[in-house]
């Protein structure tokens, strides 16, 4: 069971990166998936999740409008669209899954303390011009 993230680089402020994380040993489908990002001298915190309950989305206020996140269940593999970055993105980012299920993760949950099973190794996005 391995989830494997690339994609990320370094950029500048404004510009748009794609993160993918594939997923191995097990399928995405039904597992609640998360992206999340740990910038120097400061707690993780979620970026985006989509909930193992109804395939809804969330995000976080600070990149709301900005950042999308998907899953393409023929590749296995979930993305996170970053669009106008600001150096304040800069940061590793994670991907995580799990199935969740019985508990709904969704919302402040899926985005907070919610331990996921599944975690990828991490990708370095640096925002700077």
């Amino acid at each position: 069971v391995q989830l494997q993230a690339s994609g990320g680089g370094l950029v500048q402020p404004g510009g748009s990166l794609r993160l993918s994380c594939a997923a191995s040993g097990f399928t995405l489908d039904d597992y609640a998936i998360g992206w999340f990002r740990q910038a120097p001298g400061k707690e993780r915190e979620g970026v985006s999740c989509i909930s193992n309950s109804d395939g809804a989305t969330y995000y976080a206020d600070s990149v709301k409008g900005r950042f999308t996140i998907s899953v393409d269940s023929a590749k296995n593999t979930m993305y996170l669209q970053m669009n106008s970055l600001k150096p304040e993105d800069t940061a590793v980012y994670y991907c995580a899954a799990d199935r969740g299920a019985p508990v709904v993760v969704a919302g402040t949950l899926g985005l907070g303390t919610y331990e996921y099973d599944y975690w990828g190794q991490g990708t370095l996005v640096t925002v700077s011009s």
